[in-house]
């Protein structure tokens, strides 16, 4: 089983030797679509935070996180550094190697966006006490200030 520490561990997760390909819960296209708003600055931020979750975390380019990330990054996750030299450092310590950048985000269900916030919803898999897999829904919440990601939020608790 491999443990749910939400954005802190999507480098991990995505290294991990599991033999079964990552799921996409919803095709490229539909991604593509979800981006798309009436609002030009809600469709800006739902851009930033799903490019920044395919190149920044899920092919673990952690030197373009200063392209996403303002230097004064949040992170409210209890299992990881905040401000972006922080989160920068935790995920080199995770010695995840850079992967080619998907054209989607793996396991991703919804993007949605109000004012200057944007959530994403992942399907998450997990194995219950009795060693039973099980499947659920995963989310993570990103605040936009000029154009740069502040502040983060998921239902990460620790260990």
């Amino acid at each position: 089983m491999r443990p749910i520490l939400g954005i802190a561990a999507v480098l991990a997760f995505s290294a991990a030797a599991d033999a079964a390909e990552p799921v996409v819960a919803i095709s490229p296209e539909a991604q593509r679509a979800l981006l798309e708003s009436d609002d030009p600055q809600l469709a800006a931020n739902k851009r930033l935070v799903w490019d920044m979750w395919r190149n920044f975390l899920q092919a673990g380019r952690i030197d373009e996180a200063d392209k996403y990330l303002a230097p004064e990054y949040h992170q409210h996750n209890p299992n990881a550094e905040t401000g972006l030299e922080g989160v920068k450092a935790y995920f080199r310590a995770l010695n995840v190697q850079p992967t080619p950048v998907k054209d989607h985000i793996d396991r991703l269900v919804s993007i949605v966006a109000e004012r200057d916030l944007v959530v994403l919803a992942l399907v998450r898999e997990g194995v219950d006490k009795d060693g039973q897999p099980y499947t659920t829904t995963w989310f993570d919440m990103f605040r936009i200030a000029d154009g740069k990601i502040v502040e983060h939020w998921d239902t990460a608790t620790k260990p």
